[in-house]
C-alpha cells in the first residue's frame, strides 16, 4: 500500500493505523502454521471507524483489487482465519468494554477476552457454555465468528445456539442488526429498496429454492464449522428467518462484527468426574453407549502421548496448580509415572463429567455408570469437585505444552478438528493415526470430545523440512477422505480458514460449494471481507505461506 493511501487511511478514522515492522510481524501470525504479512494494521476506535474503513476500501477497490479487510480479535485461530495480506482490523484495543448483562443475556464487543467476559457473568452465577479450550487466550469476536465449541458442547451445543442478535457493518459501509424474524417481519425486510432488502430477498430465494438440497447437505454429526450454515436460516415449520445462524461461524467473510447478544446458562454448584483408563479401544463403542444416556456435561479423552507429555514436563505442568495443587497432582499422577516406566500407560483416558446442584444425584450417576461398566473391566477413578482439575489440566493444556516444550518441532494443526459419529471412533482413529505412523517426520497427540466424536490430532514436525511441507496437503486429503467416507465433518470447532477451505468440495460437493459462493457474492460482491476463507480457497497459496520463521 503506497504512502499516499496510508496517509488517507489515517485521516479516515479516529483509531490507530500502524505499518511498523514489529506490528506487521505480530499480525502476520495467529495460532496456525501460516504466515501472511499484512500491509497495514488498523485499530478502530468506534463503530463509525468501522463503517469508514469499509467505505475507504469501496472507494479504492477498483484501483487496488487486492484491498481487503480482515477482522481479528485475539488471534488464536488455528486455521489461519485471522491473517491476510491487506488490512487487518484489530478489535482488541478499543472494542473491549465489559459486557452488559441483562437477565440471562449478555451483550459484548468482539475484542473482549473470554476470561474477562466470564468474570462478569459469574458474578450473576451465569456462564457462556460454548467456550473453547483456549478460554484464557481467546476473545468473543473469534468465538462468534468461528462458531466455537468446547468441553461443554456435548450438553449445551455450540455458539450458534446462543446468538440472539448481532450488530454488523456490511459491504455498503453501513451498520445493520440481524436477529430472528417472524414471517411478517421478513416480508417487510424483503420489500425494502436498499442493500439490506436485497440481501434478504436474495438469501430467501437461494435458501427456499434449494431447501431440500441444503437439508440433505447438512452434516449429520453433532458439531460442524465447515462452510456456511445455509440449512439453519429458514425454519420452514415455524416460519422464521434468522441470519444470525448464517453469520455465526462465517469467519468474518460477510462483514465486520460490532457486538453480539448472547444467551447465558446457570452455573451448577457441584461437579464429579469418572476417569476411565483403557488399554485399547475395543470396548469404546459400548462405553459410549453406556455413558451418553446418563447425560454428562462433558465426555472428553486424551491419549497416552498426551499423558506422556504431561509427565515428561511435570514440574512446569504442576506449577499451574499452585503449591498445594502440585503436591496433590504429584500424588495423583505417581501411579502414572510408574506405569510409564514399566510401559503400561493406558492407551486412552476418558473423562466423564457430571454437574448439578444435588451431589447425591451426581454420585448416583457415577455409581450407575460403574455398575454398568463392570462387565468390561475397565480401570476407573472418581474425582470430585476441585480434585478433577488435574485431569482437566492435562486435557486443556496439552496444546500449550506441545507448543512450548518440543523445541526441535512445532505444532502443525492441519487435521486438528474432524468430527465423526462416536460409534465410528474405534474404526476411524486407528486409520487416521495409521496414516501419520507411516511418516516418522511427524509425532502427534490425540485428544477430543469423545461424546461428540470430535477429535483434535495435533502433529508436531520440523516445518522447515521441505518433505514435511509436501506431506501436509497429502495427509490432509487422505484424512478428509476417511472423514467423508464416514459422513463426518472436516471441522467441528476450528472453522475453515486457509487450511480447510480448499477441502470443502471434498466434504460437500461442487453444487453446495457453489451455493456458498453465491452467498458470499450476495453479502460481499466486491470480495472486501477476509478473502480466501470459506470460498475462493487456494491450496497452493496456503502451502506457500506456511510459516518458517519460528
Amino acid at each position: 500500500m503506497d504512502s499516499n493511501l496510508i496517509d488517507e487511511l489515517k485521516k479516515t478514522i479516529k483509531g490507530d493505523v500502524q505499518t511498523d515492522e514489529d506490528t506487521l510481524k505480530t499480525y502476520s501470525h495467529d495460532a496456525s502454521l501460516f504466515e501472511v504479512k499484512p500491509q497495514v494494521v488498523v485499530f478502530p476506535k468506534d463503530n463509525e471507524d468501522v463503517e469508514n474503513l469499509v467505505k475507504f476500501v469501496l472507494k479504492h477497490k477498483n484501483q487496488y483489487q487486492n484491498l481487503s479487510l480482515t477482522g481479528r480479535s485475539a488471534g488464536t485461530d488455528m486455521g489461519g482465519g485471522s491473517i491476510n495480506d491487506s488490512i487487518i482490523v484489530a478489535f482488541g484495543k478499543y472494542f473491549n468494554s465489559p459486557p452488559v448483562i441483562s437477565g440471562n443475556t449478555a451483550t459484548t464487543q468482539p475484542g473482549v477476552f473470554y476470561r474477562d467476559f466470564e468474570a462478569e457473568t459469574l458474578k450473576q452465577r451465569l456462564i457462556f457454555p460454548s467456550y473453547p479450550a483456549s478460554r484464557e487466550l481467546c476473545a468473543m469476536g473469534g468465538i462468534v465468528n468461528n462458531n466455537s465449541g468446547g468441553e461443554k458442547s456435548l450438553q449445551y451445543g455450540k455458539t450458534e445456539k446462543y446468538i440472539k442478535r448481532v450488530k454488523v457493518v456490511l459491504a455498503d459501509g453501513k451498520e445493520y442488526e440481524f436477529k430472528k424474524l417472524k414471517e411478517e417481519e421478513l416480508k417487510k425486510k424483503i420489500e425494502q429498496k436498499d442493500f439490506e432488502g436485497e440481501i434478504y430477498r436474495k438469501m430467501y430465494d437461494l435458501i427456499t429454492k434449494n431447501f431440500d438440497r441444503l437439508q440433505k447437505a447438512k452434516p449429520t454429526v453433532s458439531k460442524n464449522s465447515a462452510g456456511y450454515y445455509l440449512w439453519n436460516v429458514w425454519d420452514k415449520e415455524n416460519k422464521t428467518f434468522d441470519l444470525t445462524k448464517l453469520w455465526t461461524g462465517a469467519q468474518g467473510t460477510l462483514g465486520l462484527l460490532l457486538e453480539a447478544e448472547l444467551e447465558l446458562v446457570p452455573v451448577y454448584k457441584h461437579q464429579e468426574m469418572e476417569v476411565i483408563f483403557l488399554r485399547d479401544m475395543s470396548h469404546l463403542g459400548q462405553i459410549i453407549d453406556t455413558v451418553l444416556p446418563l447425560k454428562p456435561e462433558s465426555f472428553e479423552s486424551y491419549d497416552d502421548n498426551t499423558l506422556k507429555l504431561a509427565l515428561k514436563y511435570f514440574p512446569e505442568f504442576a506449577k499451574k496448580l499452585g503449591i498445594f495443587g502440585m503436591f496433590e497432582a504429584g500424588l495423583a499422577f505417581f501411579p502414572a509415572f510408574l506405569q510409564m516406566l514399566t510401559g503400561k500407560l493406558p492407551k486412552l483416558i476418558l473423562q466423564v463429567d457430571f454437574t448439578g446442584d444435588d451431589p447425591e444425584v451426581l454420585r448416583g450417576k457415577i455409581n450407575t455408570l460403574r455398575e454398568k461398566l463392570k462387565p468390561l473391566h475397565p480401570v476407573t477413578k472418581v474425582s470430585v469437585d476441585s480434585a478433577e482439575k488435574k485431569y482437566w489440566l492435562v486435557r486443556r493444556e496439552s496444546f500449550n505444552l506441545l507448543r512450548n516444550k518440543i523445541r526441535d518441532k512445532h505444532t502443525a494443526p492441519f487435521i486438528d478438528d474432524f468430527v465423526i459419529n462416536p460409534h465410528d471412533i474405534a474404526e476411524v482413529i486407528p486409520q487416521v493415526t495409521g496414516i501419520l505412523d507411516k511418516h516418522p517426520e511427524f509425532i502427534f497427540t490425540v485428544a477430543g470430545h469423545v461424546g461428540d466424536g470430535n477429535f483434535h490430532i495435533i502433529p508436531l514436525a520440523d516445518i522447515t523440512n521441505p518433505n514435511v511441507r509436501k506431506l501436509i496437503p497429502q495427509i490432509s486429503k487422505q484424512v478428509y477422505g476417511i472423514v467423508s467416507k464416514y459422513h463426518g465433518s472436516i471441522t467441528g470447532e476450528h472453522n475453515d480458514g486457509l487450511i480447510r477451505t480448499p477441502f470443502l468440495k471434498e466434504m460437500y460437493g461442487e453444487d453446495i460449494v457453489k451455493l456458498f459462493e453465491e452467498t458470499k457474492k450476495i453479502f460481499d460482491p466486491q470480495n472486501i471481507f477476509n478473502p480466501r476463507k470459506k470460498v475462493g480457497g487456494d491450496l497452493n497459496y496456503s502451502m506457500e505461506h506456511i510459516r518458517v520463521d519460528w
